[in-house]
Formats: structure tokens, sequence, C-alpha cells
């Protein structure tokens, strides 16, 4: 299901929008529609990375689970076929 709404923008936003749209994006809603969906996905992913931080801050890793990290890492990066 869908709803339409109604948003008031200045003439700089619209004529922005518009620029979008003639270079080759469907149309003004398909503009805004992906705006959004790009703030979400910025908003959730800045929550993920608080809450990464957060539980970092609260438990920290060990020394020992820091070397192991490390090892793994250089690992991964040897095993490349560069």
């Amino acid at each position: 299901m869908s709803k339409m709404i109604t948003v008031r923008m200045s003439d700089d936003r619209v004529a922005a929008i518009d620029a979008l749209v003639a270079s080759g994006r469907a149309s003004r809603a398909a503009v805004v529609v992906e705006a959004i969906d790009r703030l979400v996905a910025d908003l959730e992913r800045e929550r993920i990375d608080r809450e990464i931080v957060e539980g970092y801050t609260r438990i920290p890793s060990t020394p020992e689970e820091d070397a192991w990290a490390e090892w793994s890492a250089r690992e991964s990066i040897r095993e490349e076929p560069w």
C-alpha cells in the first residue's frame, strides 16, 4: 500500500530535483523516494555503528582476542591473489 503526501520545497530544491529527472531519473517522486531511502539507510548504519562502539566500550576485547584478530587480518591479506 502506498500513500500520497504533499511536501513544500523551495524553488532551488525543485530545480535540483528537476535536474536529476532530466539526467535520467524516472520522476520527481522517484528522486524523492530514493533520497528518503538513502537517508533511512544512512541512519540505520549510524545506529548500528553506535551500537558496535557502545558494545566494545562496555565489554572491551581481551589482548588474546586482539592478537587473534590481527593474525586473522594478516592471513586474509596474505591469501589474497594480488
